[in-house]
């Protein structure tokens, strides 16, 4: 896997990152244990969205790169934020597109 895919999905996450903060969606408080480890997609019945997003998805695709680990051949993540969001928080939602077409671009 080329240094350019990590690097443009590290910039693509560190966009997404900037953006929750701009919108106020990044919290400064951890969810507890038990709802980390939900099995539901999304961790729906546990998190919400955003909260998915910052402690679930962004460590994970970040350690992936640290680590040098193969990524996803697919990442679709950008139609729940469509859904949850709707037409709001528009400019997180291009960040969330911006990191779907890195991955799937593979």
């Amino acid at each position: 896997m080329s240094d350019a895919r990590y690097q443009a999905l590290s910039d693509a996450i560190n966009h997404l990152i900037e953006q929750m903060q701009s919108e106020q969606l990044w919290s400064a408080i951890s969810p507890d244990e038990h709802a980390l480890k939900s099995t539901q997609p999304f961790c729906l019945d546990t998190l919400t969205f955003e909260q998915w997003l910052q402690f679930v998805m962004v460590p994970t695709f970040l350690n992936m790169i640290r680590q040098r680990q193969a990524l996803p051949k697919q990442c679709d993540i950008e139609p729940m934020a469509q859904q949850v969001w709707q037409q709001r928080y528009l400019m997180v939602q291009a960040s969330i597109k911006a990191i779907d077409e890195v991955i799937s671009a593979g």
